[in-house]
């Protein structure tokens, strides 16, 4: 038997996503185990909801370092530290900078309520009303060196009604979220997706251990 998948949660808020995965988990939906949530915030729920379930937390507050690498040196550490293998960005209110992601490379994976490339950054939902779109939704991408941008693993659509406010279209994505994440996580857990490009290639088997994510050589076969 596979041993979980370990994961290192990162948060600043209330935490719905985080309360989402560890739900999975309890359900043995979600074949992986959280080793820490780590928030910027020493305020947001979310670490109540991971202590009611035993899981360790750590509060690094970006506010307390001189320098946007210094903070996240911190969390590097912390995640190292708490052997995580895969890291999920659960609200987490921070841009990360290509230091953090070279040091998790194709490990780093975000949800996003809105049907990237669609509407990245901060309002999506503000924006797809504005827009007038009839379709939105969420998106679990792996996280690169720009902002809501790298391979997209999974997608959920839900209709966008003519009386919708931002809180009510908001709602709706949420619960889609709800469901998304931990089903992109266990597509990670059972080692089925390949990387090719900026495209995610989900195989129907379990291919590999989660600790292998199959990424195609580019180089043919020459080193630098």
């Amino acid at each position: 038997m596979t041993a979980p998948l370990s994961l290192g949660v990162l948060i600043s808020g209330s935490g719905s996503n985080l309360q989402a995965i560890i739900d999975a988990i309890e359900r043995e939906e979600l074949t992986a185990r959280i080793h820490v949530v780590i928030s910027n915030r020493a305020d947001a729920y979310g670490l109540t909801r991971a202590q009611q379930h035993g899981i360790p937390t750590v509060v690094i507050d970006h506010k307390e370092f001189s320098s946007r690498e210094d903070f996240e040196t911190a969390l590097i550490q912390s995640l190292h530290a708490h052997q995580v293998e895969l890291v999920v960005l659960a609200g987490f209110m921070r841009v990360l900078t290509p230091f953090f992601v070279r040091a998790f490379p194709q490990r780093i994976i975000n949800i996003h309520p809105a049907l990237l490339p669609a509407f990245p950054g901060t309002h999506a939902q503000r924006q797809a009303l504005q827009y007038g779109v009839r379709i939105a939704g969420a998106t679990v991408h792996f996280v690169d060196e720009e902002m809501d941008h790298g391979p997209i693993i999974a997608q959920a659509a839900v209709p966008v009604y003519p009386d919708d406010t931002e809180e009510t279209l908001s709602a709706r994505i949420l619960a889609q979220e709800h469901r998304l994440y931990p089903h992109a996580i266990q597509l990670f857990a059972e080692g089925r997706m390949e990387i090719r490009g900026r495209t995610v290639v989900v195989h129907n088997e379990s291919r590999a251990p989660h600790a292998t994510l199959r990424v195609p050589d580019t180089t043919n076969g020459q080193k630098d």
